[in-house]
C-alpha cells in the first residue's frame, strides 16, 4: 500500500467550503414555501447546487490536500458524474421539503437522500482516481454509509423541524460537520495500490486543472455565502420589529411546539378588506371573506383559499393588524383563521385544532394553550 500525508491548509479550507456550502443551501430555502411555484423551482435549483456543489467541493479539495508518492489524476467521466449525484440528490431532498406535505416520513426520505448523495458523490470520486488504486474496507464503506444516512438526516430534522435562524445556523453545523467526517472517516477505511502505468480510453483530469475547476466553484460558493450572510444577518425592518416583541420573554408562553405565544387582543371590527397577493409575476387582490386561514412562511405569508394557496407579501403580524378583527383570529403564533370557514373544533389536552373543510391543502390548523379560550368563545363554544 502507498503512504501519503495531508497539507493541513487544505484539510482546513475543505472543512471552510463545507460550512459554506452548508449555509447557503439552507438559507436559500428558507421561507421559500410561501413562494409561487416558479420561484421555489428557482431557488430549489440554486441551493441544490450550492449543496450538492459544495459536497463535491469540499471532496475534491480534500482529495488534492493528500500527498501521493505517485502521480494522481481523474477520470473525466467519474468526476463529471459524482457532482451530478450530489446536485440530484440534494436536489430530489430539496424538492420533497418544499413541494409535498413536511411530515416526519417526508423529513426522513430527504434526510436519507442528502445522507446518501454525501457517501455516493463520495465512492464514486473515488473511482474515478488514476495512477493508484483505492481499494475499500467494506466494513468501513458500511458504517460511513449508515453515518452519512443518520447525520443527514439529523440536519433536515434540526434545520426543518422549525424554521428559525437558530436552528439553520445549528442544520449548518450538522450537515457541515457530517460531509467532512464522513469523508475523512470513508478515508481512513480506504488503502491505495500502486498500479502500472495505462492508457486511458476517456479525458482525464489532472491535479492542477482539477485545482482550478475546485477554486472556481469555491469561489462561486463563497460568493452566494455572502450574499447569503448578509440577508441573514441584516433583515427587513419589519422582522426586526418582529423579533423586538418576541424578545420580551418575562410573561411569553410556549405553544404545543415551544414557539412563543403571545396574548390574544381582539381588534375592533372592520369590513372586508382586499388582500394583496402575487402570481405570475403580478399583483392581484382577493377578498379577505374568500381566505379561510392565513400562515406565516419566514417573512410573507401563505393565503388558504378553496382551491389554491396563495403567496401574499405582508407577514402574519401585518395581517392581523389589517385583517377584521371579529372575523379572523390568531390561533397560533404561525396561524390566522377566518370563524366563518371553520367546520368543526378539536380539544387536545392543554390545545386544540380549527377543522376545515372543502380548503384544498388545509385540513386543520393548531389552536395553542394561550388562544384556545378566546377562540372558544369566538365559535360560540
Amino acid at each position: 500500500m502507498l503512504d501519503y500525508s495531508y497539507d493541513l491548509p487544505l484539510v482546513t479550507a475543505s472543512v471552510a467550503i463545507s460550512f459554506m456550502a452548508a449555509f447557503t443551501g439552507l438559507t436559500l430555502t428558507n421561507g421559500i414555501s410561501a413562494l409561487s411555484q416558479n420561484r421555489r423551482k428557482a431557488l430549489v435549483v440554486m441551493a441544490s447546487f450550492a449543496l450538492g456543489g459544495g459536497i463535491w467541493s469540499m471532496h475534491f479539495v480534500a482529495m488534492l490536500a493528500m500527498r501521493f508518492p505517485v502521480t494522481v489524476y481523474y477520470d473525466a467521466l467519474y468526476t463529471l458524474g459524482s457532482v451530478l449525484i450530489a446536485v440530484l440528490l440534494a436536489g430530489t431532498a430539496l424538492l420533497l421539503l418544499h413541494f409535498v406535505p413536511r411530515t416526519p416520513k417526508i423529513m426522513v426520505a430527504a434526510g436519507g437522500l442528502l445522507g446518501f448523495g454525501i457517501i455516493a458523490m463520495h465512492y464514486v470520486g473515488m473511482a474515478g482516481m488514476r495512477g493508484c488504486l483505492p481499494v475499500f474496507a467494506p466494513a468501513g464503506a458500511i458504517l460511513s454509509t449508515l453515518l452519512a444516512v443518520v447525520l443527514g438526516i439529523a440536519a433536515i430534522w434540526v434545520g426543518y423541524g422549525r424554521r428559525t435562524k437558530q436552528n439553520i445556523l445549528f442544520a449548518t453545523v450538522v450537515f457541515a460537520l457530517s460531509v467532512a467526517i464522513v469523508h475523512y472517516m470513508a478515508m481512513f477505511w480506504t488503502g491505495f495500490g500502486s498500479i502500472p502505468a495505462t492508457t486511458d480510453f476517456t479525458p482525464t483530469i489532472e491535479n492542477g486543472v482539477l485545482a482550478l475547476i475546485v477554486t472556481l466553484a469555491a469561489f462561486v460558493i463563497c460568493g452566494t455565502f455572502l450574499l447569503s450572510a448578509v440577508t441573514f444577518v441584516l433583515p427587513s425592518r419589519e422582522a426586526s420589529a418582529d423579533a423586538t416583541v418576541a424578545g420580551n420573554a418575562d410573561e411569553k408562553m410556549l405553544d404545543e411546539h415551544g414557539e412563543a405565544e403571545l396574548p390574544f387582543v381582539p381588534e375592533a371590527g372592520r369590513i372586508p378588506i382586499r388582500v394583496p397577493y402575487e402570481q405570475d409575476k403580478k399583483t392581484h387582490f382577493i377578498s379577505s371573506g374568500d381566505i379561510a386561514a392565513v400562515r406565516a412562511e419566514g417573512h410573507y405569508t401563505v393565503l388558504y383559499v378553496r382551491d389554491e394557496k396563495l403567496f401574499c407579501p405582508w407577514s402574519i403580524s401585518t395581517a392581523e393588524q389589517r385583517l377584521p378583527a371579529p372575523v379572523f383570529h390568531r390561533t397560533h403564533r404561525s396561524y390566522l383563521v377566518n370563524i366563518d370557514h371553520v367546520s368543526g373544533f378539536e380539544r387536545r389536552k392543554d390545545n386544540g385544532a380549527c377543522l376545515f373543510d372543502g380548503i384544498a391543502s388545509l385540513n386543520t390548523v393548531p389552536v395553542s394553550r394561550s388562544r384556545v379560550n378566546p377562540l372558544r368563545e369566538a365559535l360560540g363554544l
